[in-house]
């Protein structure tokens, strides 16, 4: 392939070759979601490192005590100051769930509006670590203690959301295309949102 052809849909690396671990993270993808995502073809150079990454993500998780709309927030606030499609339409249908379609877009688009005081403190630290991690202040890291968050659960959100953005770098800075069925699945109000990253893959992978 040469510099001006299109890379496939799976991103710039060349496909992995066969390992257990790779077939693990393909198996899951086929069991969870019915196909191959196209950022588990770039994991599948380092299935192991993306399991031990998964794992210390969880642990970030239980140890912030977030409860399932948290991270939806949290993730959508940051994937979308940082431009990541992926998070972006997985994380802003789950958020929409939670809170609705137009302020899981507002949230992506970084408007708080119509979230909580407490969960808007969550959007507005989840995009300062994306876009300026030192311009954080103490104001900032008390308006979390104001959300009843202790000293160790802000440092384990911190955690959370600063691995969710190297999840995020990763799938985007190799080339991995949004799934098209990821897209499809967005409410429409998400989609429009999100107008930024690479383009839409062509298709769906099985393999």
């Amino acid at each position: 392939m040469t510099v001006d052809e299109t890379p496939p849909d799976t991103g710039f690396l060349r496909p992995a070759g066969p390992s257990p671990g790779a077939e693990r993270l393909f198996a899951e993808d086929r069991r969870d979601v019915g196909y191959v995502m196209n950022l588990s073809h770039v994991w599948a150079h380092q299935p192991d490192a993306h399991d031990a990454f998964m794992d210390l993500l969880g642990q970030a998780s239980a140890a912030a005590g977030l409860s399932f709309r948290q991270r939806a927030v949290l993730v959508a606030a940051s994937a979308g100051a940082l431009g990541d499609p992926h998070c972006s339409l997985a994380w802003g249908k789950r958020l929409a769930e939670e809170v609705g379609d137009d302020v899981a877009a507002a949230v992506l688009r970084g408007e708080d509006g119509g979230l909580t005081a407490a969960d808007a403190a969550l959007a507005r630290w989840a995009r300062r670590l994306a876009r300026d991690p030192n311009g954080t202040t103490p104001r900032d890291v008390q308006q979390l203690r104001d959300c009843g968050l202790d000293d160790a659960q802000i440092a384990a959100m911190t955690l959370y959301v600063a691995l969710r953005i190297a999840f995020s770098t990763v799938n985007d800075a190799l080339g991995a295309r949004p799934d098209r069925r990821l897209v499809e699945a967005a409410p429409a109000a998400v989609h429009s949102a999100v107008s930024y990253g690479r383009p839409t893959a062509a298709g769906d992978s099985q393999a």
